[in-house]
């Protein structure tokens, strides 16, 4: 089976991945910060070095990257890329902090803009972290920087992926890229965020 890297999982596991993942096809590596929700790996993504080289077909990163600060950002995406093998990808979603831009612009600073599990979530949730998990102690909670679509491709780019494809869906303030491992052609990257990006 192929192995899909599961960055910050937290509480969830492969079914709540996105269909590509969830084919039966896929074998999760659960990785996470917090040893209370029962990860195979304990670690942070600014240090993977318990994670060998060339040793996943892909990683799946969802809402990580923005709890690193500005400076880290580039050796994290080294570091997804290094663990990849040759042909592999990653899959990164975080917030769109232009469409959250928007809001704030709006006067819509604390108003709650969505509902998540964790509960309502506002502009300022999305772009400082959100605030109850750090009220109650969970600092790496904390968001540390921000991405458009632009930088995102462009911190990718820089950190050595072959080719980045891009979504933004503002209607609910998220960022999806996905990263190859080597060189792809357009079509296998448009099939790449068809199977494993949300539309």
């Amino acid at each position: 089976m192929k192995q899909v890297l599961h960055v910050g999982c937290g509480a969830a596991t492969i079914e709540k991945m996105t269909p590509g993942f969830r084919s039966g096809d896929w074998q999760e590596v659960r990785f996470d910060i917090n040893p209370g929700v029962r990860p195979d790996i304990v670690g942070t993504i600014t240090d993977m070095t318990a994670v060998p080289t060339d040793s996943v077909d892909a990683v799946y990163s969802s809402h990580n990257v923005e709890h690193v600060y500005a400076h880290e950002v580039p050796s994290v995406l080294r570091e997804f890329l290094r663990v990849l093998k040759p042909g592999g990808f990653a899959v990164i979603t975080c917030p769109d902090i232009e469409s959250v831009a928007g809001q704030v612009a709006a006067g819509k600073l604390i108003d709650p803009l969505y509902q998540s599990p964790a509960g309502p979530i506002s502009a300022l949730d999305i772009m400082y972290g959100h605030t109850p998990a750090i009220a109650n102690g969970e600092v790496y909670m904390a968001h540390r920087t921000a991405f458009t679509a632009k930088t995102l491709s462009d911190h990718m780019m820089s950190a050595g992926f072959g080719v980045v494809g891009m979504r933004r869906r503002p209607q609910v303030y998220e960022l999806w890229a996905i990263g190859t491992k080597g060189i792809a052609d357009q079509e296998h990257v448009r099939g790449l965020m068809r199977d494993y990006c949300k539309g």
